[in-house]
């Protein structure tokens, strides 16, 4: 841990947040990893750095290094905070419990909104066919991938996919996240159940999101992300929401209206496609859903 530097003068360093806990930021540098702080500048600019932010650090003679500036970001999750994420791993079993596709589409579509890439794992593939939630994802544009606990044949895949990016995996209780992450890395010793202890995190201690460096690219450990962080704190406007679904886009502009809500207007595109089957009707019924909680929604 670089934290006091003995230097003649101030200098300036590129890194990334790894860390962030307290006010304290851990940051990966070509000189190691720095403690430090952000400036209060920040706080004014209604500005908070996060993990996976790239960040330009002052390095002074005594005390500690400040953030100076942080770098434009590609998203930002709000809850947990992580920056610059390129992949979303979604995690669902195929029973206990049983998937639900409005979770998995509102999951998705926040992804794609942030321009990050939902990769659909299909966990406890031995206990159901998986193939029919394949076929709906596979045809709206997304990598499937089904995953035993007994059969680890898509570890690679998912490991391949993992490489020199940023991923996280979300997934609510039960689905087998910490099962899958230990047949994927299983020097991790991740506890069936409980935050990982080999990540320095205990079920009673303080929770916060951290990098860390795997398969050559980097996967956030995030106590408590499940479809409920993205339901509460990641809103999708009701007029953003038909770019949110890959499927739609062929499709869009073709309407009759031009402000085609895709819902019940007559000759509408999208309603065509769906009832012609090139776009399922559960993703279809998925998007009525999330449309009208959007519309009930009051925005300032």
């Amino acid at each position: 841990m670089v934290k006091v530097l003995s230097m003649n003068k101030s200098s300036l360093c590129d890194g990334m947040i790894l860390k962030a806990v307290g006010g304290f930021y851990y940051v990966e540098t070509s000189l190691g990893l720095v403690e430090c702080k952000a400036r209060g500048i920040f706080r004014k600019e209604g500005i908070s750095p996060s993990v996976g932010d790239r960040v330009r650090l002052s390095l002074p003679k005594d005390g500690y290094a400040f953030v100076e500036e942080v770098k434009t970001r590609k998203n930002i999750l709000t809850r947990p905070p992580i920056a610059n994420l390129d992949l979303l791993f979604i995690v669902v079993s195929v029973a206990e419990p049983v998937p639900n596709s409005l979770v998995i589409d509102k999951m998705t579509a926040v992804a794609v909104k942030k321009g990050i890439e939902p990769v659909i794992v299909i966990t406890k593939s031995d206990l159901g066919d998986w193939s029919e939630m394949e076929r709906i994802y596979s045809t709206a544009g997304f990598t499937v991938i089904p995953h035993s606990m007994y059969e680890n044949e898509n570890n690679g895949a998912i490991k391949n996919l993992m490489r020199g990016k940023i991923s996280a995996f979300i997934g609510n209780t039960g689905v087998g996240k910490s099962s899958l992450l230990n047949s994927i890395f299983p020097n991790l010793n991740i506890k069936t159940g409980e935050i990982s202890h080999k990540l320095g995190r205990g079920r009673h201690t303080t929770r916060h999101s951290e990098l860390f460096k795997l398969e050559g690219g980097y996967v956030a450990d995030t106590p408590g992300f499940s479809s409920i962080d993205i339901e509460r704190y990641e809103l999708i406007r009701a007029s953003e929401l038909e770019d949110c679904f890959p499927e739609f886009k062929p499709y869009i502009g073709s309407c009759r209206f031009k402000s085609c809500s895709h819902i019940c207007e007559p000759d509408c595109a999208v309603l065509a496609a769906v009832k012609d089957g090139l776009i399922d009707t559960s993703r279809h019924g998925s998007y009525k859903t999330m449309y009208e909680e959007a519309k009930a929604v009051k925005t300032h």
